[in-house]
């Protein structure tokens, strides 16, 4: 049986009388793709936040490959290897695009110095696939490549594990697509993911297992077609029964 990655016991996350994350538990293993969903507002981007240390949490704990890193600041939960992407992307725009990728390495898991983290860069580039866009500038980079080089930067770190939030948001369908072959070859590569994502057919065939959280706490956990047929999860979020159906069908099509 594969280890946990990740266990989020209990976690609450309150605001003054705003619970944005209520009482929060689940187990995420190793190799594995989990899928955060849920209705805007329901605190998905406040969980993300929480576990990465930008938050500390009102009440539970976070354990991330057996260490308890609960109220941890961000530079250390990387330096330990847990890294993630931004749903508003945030490229260092006066950089070029292999620089940005750079700071990733050198303040990731393995604290590179400026050579070895350029040699990383490149190789995380290339599987990218933005290693012809690496002496431009970020700012100056589409939407779909910002993306693309936000997930570059955080793979750059070396983490076990990676955050996603919301990276196919903005992307037409051949973007999509491109995206969902980087994040199956970053599992491939025996990186755990947790994502998060609005995008259902895509969550749906990726995920191992999903988590679905409404009004801050978890509404429902299991597998994409446990979760699709859930008839909570189908009020709360997917709307009805009949899009349910078609997504599954979508996913085995």
């Amino acid at each position: 049986m594969k280890s946990a990655i990740l266990e989020v016991k209990s976690v609450t996350k309150a605001f003054g009388g705003l619970l944005a994350v209520d009482d929060v538990t689940f187990t995420m293993f190793e190799g594995e793709i989990l899928g955060l969903i849920g209705p805007n507002g329901a605190g998905k981007t406040t969980l993300f936040n929480v576990i990465n240390g930008v938050y500390k949490p009102t009440k539970g704990h976070i354990v991330f490959a057996g260490q308890d890193i609960t109220g941890l600041p961000p530079y250390e939960v990387v330096n330990k290897g847990l890294s993630r992407t931004h749903q508003i992307v945030k490229p260092l725009n006066e950089m070029t695009v292999i620089e940005n990728v750079v700071v990733g390495a050198c303040f990731g898991s393995e604290n590179l110095g400026l050579e070895p983290a350029r040699r990383v860069a490149n190789e995380v580039l290339e599987f990218i696939g933005l290693d012809k866009y690496k002496d431009e500038l970020a700012g100056k980079l589409n939407i779909a490549l910002k993306k693309r080089l936000e997930v570059a930067r955080a793979l750059a770190a070396n983490p076990k594990l990676l955050l996603l939030d919301e990276v196919l948001a903005g992307l037409n369908p051949t973007e999509v697509g491109k995206m969902l072959d980087v994040i199956n070859k970053i599992r491939d590569r025996g990186i755990s993911i947790l994502m998060i994502e609005h995008i259902m057919q895509a969550i749906m065939s990726l995920s191992n297992r999903i988590v679905v959280l409404n009004f801050g706490r978890k509404l429902a956990e299991g597998t994409p077609d446990e979760v699709a047929n859930d008839p909570q999860v189908i009020e709360a979020y997917l709307g009805d029964p009949e899009m349910a159906k078609r997504i599954l069908e979508e996913e085995e099509a």
